[in-house]
C-alpha cells in the first residue's frame, strides 16, 4: 500500500472520532448555562474553607490574644507573616502574658491561604474569616498591619468595588 492510499477502517475510525467529538459539543450547546450572579448574589462558602482574610483575636477584657510568639511567622511557607514581639508592660498589659505582639503584618501577596499559621497558633489568636473580597491598587494596600487585623473584616458584598458589579 503506498502512502496516499488510505485503508477504509482508518478513515471511518477517524470519522467515528470526529463524530464523537462533534457530540460533545453539541451536547454542551444545549446545556443551562452555569452563571454566578456575583456580587448581587452572593453564596457563603464552605465552613472549613481556608480562603478570607485573617483576623487577630482579642479576649473579653480587651486584651490581645496573640502573645508574640512568631509560631506562625515560622510556619508560614510562603514567608508571608512578620512578627515582632516584644516584653509586655506590667502597668499597662497588651495581652494576658509575659510578650505581645509589638508589630504585625500579612502580606496578601505572598500569602497562599493555607491555614498553616491558624494551626500553628497556640493561644488561636489568628483566625480565618470568610471576608475573601481583597483587591489591592498598590503593593502596600496588600500588606495588612496589626490595627487592620485586630478590626473585623466587612461582610461580603460590601467591601469596596462591589458596588459596580
Amino acid at each position: 500500500m503506498s502512502r496516499g492510499e488510505q485503508r477504509p477502517q482508518d478513515f471511518l475510525g477517524g470519522l467515528a472520532a470526529a463524530a464523537r467529538g462533534m457530540g460533545v459539543v453539541i451536547k454542551q450547546v444545549f446545556r443551562p448555562d452555569v452563571t454566578e450572579r456575583y456580587p448581587q448574589q452572593i453564596d457563603e462558602p464552605p465552613p472549613r474553607s481556608h480562603i478570607g482574610r485573617h483576623l487577630l483575636n482579642r479576649y473579653e477584657n480587651g486584651l490581645e490574644k496573640c502573645i508574640g510568639c512568631e509560631l506562625c511567622a515560622y510556619a508560614c511557607p510562603a514567608d508571608a507573616i512578620w512578627v515582632e514581639g516584644a516584653d509586655n508592660d506590667p502597668e499597662n498589659p497588651v495581652s494576658p502574658g509575659e510578650r505581645h505582639a509589638k508589630d504585625y503584618q500579612i502580606n496578601y501577596l505572598r500569602c497562599i491561604m493555607c491555614g498553616l499559621c491558624v494551626e500553628a497558633c497556640p493561644t488561636r489568636a489568628l483566625t480565618m474569616t470568610h471576608a475573601y473580597e481583597m483587591a489591592f491598587t498598590s503593593r502596600e494596600d496588600a500588606i495588612f498591619t496589626k490595627e487592620q487585623l485586630l478590626e473585623p473584616p466587612l461582610p461580603l458584598g460590601t467591601a469596596p468595588g462591589t458596588q459596580e458589579g
